[in-house]
């Protein structure tokens, strides 16, 4: 909204500073500032009202050291990541972007999911939430929305050019030589030529398509967002290793919408994704400012309505810059921690099958809590589970160069 503003009053009364609007650098930088401060300042305020409303966390008795002194700490915390996310967002992103929009729309949609599930746990004292089929229901319609956008909207596109023109070139000719294409192309890690159509999966005609890349959209909308979910089990994981996906996501989202960076690294040039990098770090603001109440040991929680949204942001985010198949090493801990469970669940069942008795791969699913088991102490455990996220997330950088 401001940038719309400062550049009609730059164009119209050449008003000193209204410029520095046009950079998306100083956009992003207020995105992050402004986002923390409300994250931190309005922060005090959503618990003390959820606090007033006796919106507290139930706990399951799972035999955790200081399980049961996190009883009755405030959830629905999420509500203050959304608004830290959305107020930056509306206020230095151009609106007219369609990622900046689809951001926005999955914010919201994820979030109202989230909210949903703590509403009934909390108020209706139900503790199984919101019913699993009703999640999938609404993961499904926002894959739905967002596959349907990125295959049919012609503002989508991927912009190719000659191979003998340079970044040079291209920035100083006023008709420089490229076409935008339509397609469903997308990166592939340590690969040189890193590039793959989803084309190739359709065994029918080309008309058809558009549905088997609807349907990974919405599998990795699905996957992502139950992934955060689940990592969300001690105080600051979900929220701290979020804040370095979205970082390494905004990078990301930049450098493909620059130029000179694509030419470089030679990778896909999408134009207008550059926009994203004011969204990732009012993401990431607004996931540090949380931290600031959700740090060992928790005044807050953030729920459903906080985990939920934030793996589906994850997963648009990297579906826009098309980087969704670097998920599984950016998200590594996300990963682990959701495939920790399966494993026990499927081998639990399996030997009780065979067996007459269910055996158990770890102390306890998901991850975090066989360490919790083996007697670690959980800011230990936060703070290392931090440090493989950074790790990763350096990883999956190096994959620009590395092929």
């Amino acid at each position: 909204m401001l940038y719309h503003i400062f550049n009609y009053l730059d164009e119209k009364y050449d008003l000193a500073g209204a410029g520095l609007f046009q950079y998306i650098s100083f956009r992003a930088g207020m995105a992050a500032v402004i986002s923390l401060l409300i994250t931190i300042a309005f922060g005090k305020s959503i618990i003390r009202l959820l606090q007033r409303r006796q919106v507290g966390e139930q706990i399951r008795e799972l035999g955790l050291q200081g399980q049961q002194e996190k009883a009755g700490t405030p959830t629905m915390g999420g509500i203050m990541i959304i608004l830290g996310i959305v107020v930056p967002t509306l206020l230095f992103a151009r609106l007219d972007n369609i990622y900046v929009q689809l951001l926005l729309i999955s914010t919201v949609w994820m979030g109202l999911i989230g909210f949903a599930d703590d509403y009934i746990k909390v108020f209706k004292k139900n503790k199984e939430g919101l019913r699993g089929r009703f999640k999938i229901i609404g993961q499904v319609g926002l894959g739905l929305i967002v596959g349907c956008t990125l295959y049919f909207s012609d503002k989508v596109v991927v912009r190719e050019f000659d191979r003998d023109s340079t970044a040079q070139e291209i920035l100083e000719d006023d008709h420089p030589p490229y076409h935008d294409v339509k397609s469903t192309k997308t990166t592939i890690p340590f690969v040189k030529d890193n590039e793959a159509d989803y084309a190739v999966l359709n065994p029918f005609d080309d008309k058809y398509t558009w549905v088997i890349y609807v349907l990974v959209v919405i599998f990795i909308i699905t996957a992502v967002s139950n992934g955060a979910n689940i990592t969300d089990g001690i105080d600051g994981l979900a929220a701290g290793t979020t804040a370095i996906i979205a970082l390494t996501l905004g990078i990301l989202a930049y450098v493909s919408g620059r130029v000179d960076f694509t030419r470089y690294l030679n990778i896909m040039y999408i134009p207008n994704t550059g926009e994203l990098l004011v969204f990732s770090t009012a993401l990431v603001g607004a996931s540090v400012g949380f931290l600031w109440y959700n740090s060992y040991p928790a005044q807050v929680f953030m729920g459903d309505t906080g985990s939920l949204s934030l793996g589906g942001i994850i997963a648009v985010l990297a579906l826009v810059v098309r980087k969704e198949l670097l998920i599984p090493l950016l998200c590594g801990i996300f990963l682990v921690e959701n495939l920790s469970v399966i494993m026990q669940v499927a081998w639990f069942k399996y030997t009780k099958k065979r067996y007459g008795e269910g055996r158990r791969i770890f102390l306890m699913s998901p991850l975090h809590h066989h360490y919790q088991k083996k007697g670690i102490p959980e800011p230990k455990i936060v703070t290392r589970f931090w440090i493989v996220g950074i790790l990763l997330a350096i990883l999956t950088l190096a994959t620009l160069k590395i092929r």
